[in-house]
Order: C-alpha cells, then sequence, then structure tokens
C-alpha cells in the first residue's frame, strides 16, 4: 500500500500528480504551515504568448500561520481574473467544455480558508483524471507511517528535475511548437482529457 503525504496546493503541476497518481492513499493536513513563494496559493497555466500564473491572494503576510487558519483576500477580483484567463488559455482545447464545468462552480464560491479551496480544487481534479487513491485529512502527518513524504518539497524554486519525481513526456498543448512542462493539471486535462491519467503514469520517474 503507497501512502504519500504532500502540501495542499491550489490546483497542482503535474510534479504532483506524477507523485500521487498511483497512491493507494494521499494525506493532506490543515495544520501545515503557511509557505510564501509556494504552490500553496499559485498555479501556472499556458496562454498564448506566455505561461502565466494565477494567484490566489491572502490577508495578511501570515508567516507561521496553519493553511486552515490562512484567509483569502475576497476584496480582489481574483475570481473572474482566474475564470478569464482558464478561458482564454484554454476555450478552444479539446476537452474544455468537458472539465470546465466541474472547475468553474469553485471560481463562484467564498472559502472560509485557503485551505477549503485548495481541497475542493485537489478533489475535483483527482475525480476528473480518474486516480483511485483515497484522500485522507489528518491532524498530524507521521513520516513513519508514510511511504513518500513530500511536504515542502515541491515547489516553485528549482527545477522539478532536481526532484526526480518527474519525467516530462510531452502532449500537444493549444500554443506554440514547444512543450512547456509542469503546468497546472488543467493544462493536461483540457488537452488530452481521458489520457490525462495514462500520460501521468507515463511521466513518473523511475
Amino acid at each position: 500500500m503507497k501512502r504519500v503525504a504532500v502540501d495542499l496546493h491550489f490546483i497542482p503541476c503535474l510534479e504532483f500528480f506524477t507523485a500521487v497518481v498511483d497512491a493507494d492513499e494521499i494525506l493532506v493536513s490543515p495544520f501545515e504551515l503557511y509557505q510564501r513563494q509556494s504552490y500553496l496559493n499559485r498555479t501556472r497555466i499556458r496562454l498564448a504568448n506566455k505561461v502565466e500564473t494565477l494567484s490566489v491572494p491572502i490577508q495578511g503576510r501570515r508567516p507561521r500561520v496553519a493553511l486552515s487558519k490562512v484567509s483569502i483576500d475576497y476584496s480582489q477580483n481574483w475570481q473572474k481574473i482566474h475564470v478569464r484567463g482558464i478561458q482564454s488559455a484554454y476555450g478552444k482545447a479539446p476537452f474544455f467544455e468537458f472539465f470546465f464545468p466541474y472547475i468553474e462552480p469553485v471560481f463562484g464560491k467564498k472559502h472560509a480558508s485557503l485551505w477549503d479551496l485548495n481541497l475542493e480544487m485537489l478533489t475535483i481534479c483527482l475525480k476528473l483524471l480518474r486516480c483511485s487513491g483515497k484522500l485522507t485529512v489528518c491532524q498530524n502527518i507521521n513520516e513513519e507511517q508514510v511511504d513518500l513524504d513530500l511536504r515542502g518539497q515541491i515547489k516553485p524554486s528549482g527545477s522539478f528535475l532536481e526532484r526526480e519525481l518527474y519525467s516530462p513526456v510531452p502532449y500537444n498543448q493549444l500554443f506554440g511548437s514547444d512543450f512547456e512542462p509542469n503546468l497546472s493539471v488543467l493544462d493536461l486535462l483540457f488537452c488530452m482529457g481521458t489520457e490525462a491519467k495514462k500520460l501521468l503514469l507515463s511521466s513518473v520517474k523511475n
């Protein structure tokens, strides 16, 4: 039984999903501390001319605070910006019309915390990928109880090539001739549809 502990990212990248795609159980904890300059409140999508980072604004600087205590700043119009960005990036993708109706309603809610938003997004993404692993919320995660502890490991700083998790397998993206690896899982879902899980399994670094 493969048990993987991870940070609860906002619409995680492909590196994240290669780590959990074949897991029997995925463990997350609301008491893990918020980290600045992390994937906890950001994701990357590919527009026509560039890769764009979508960020969820939070209230205050939030040093050393549990993720469940991090409040989202709804005074900013970030939800509409995210929806428009995703539509601009993937509106013409082959599987956009199938998967976007699952994602869009999440942006219409006001979640109590960043944790609540990320948990709903991850639950939806795992469902769309047809991952069978159980998503378990734990009070505390004991390193001895997991096979792979990736907390604090998958982050924007440094290259995914250094982390020995994800070996990119190119697929047909919507813009440009050069493949852009390790984007948001939305890129893979909208472009590859039901083949997404198969491609993730092929991208697991052995």
